[in-house]
């Protein structure tokens, strides 16, 4: 699913439920400004929690050796934080296709 597409699909599921009051324009406005609230707060160093959805996190990796794969010498790739994303057990168990419970029950499983 592109940006583009998800304008669409908001888009859609407003005037569905409020009347055509937003155009499309607007509701890539509304989008625009979510992702760059996002991308604001992790260049701050700030986690996002969206209940229900996930959260964005920044984690830092370490320095690490790395080859190239070209010529096969050894790298050293410095530390840096990346953003990663966790999603909720709600969208885990939503994706999976099974009850949020179930996932809990299988994590158990695992476990043991």
């Amino acid at each position: 699913m592109t940006k583009a597409d998800l304008v669409e699909r908001v888009t859609e599921q407003i005037s569905r439920t409020a009347g055509p009051m937003i155009s499309k324009k607007d509701c890539a406005r509304v989008v625009d400004a979510f992702l760059e609230a996002i991308k604001e707060a992790l260049q701050n160093q700030k986690n996002i929690e969206v209940r229900g959805f996930g959260t964005f996190k920044i984690r830092h990796r370490k320095t690490r050796m790395a080859r190239n794969p070209r010529t096969g010498s050894p790298v050293e790739v410095s530390a840096r934080p990346v953003p990663v994303f966790k999603p909720s057990k709600e969208l885990r168990a939503m994706v999976a296709g099974v009850e949020e419970g179930d996932l809990e029950d299988e994590a158990e499983e695992m476990a043991q």
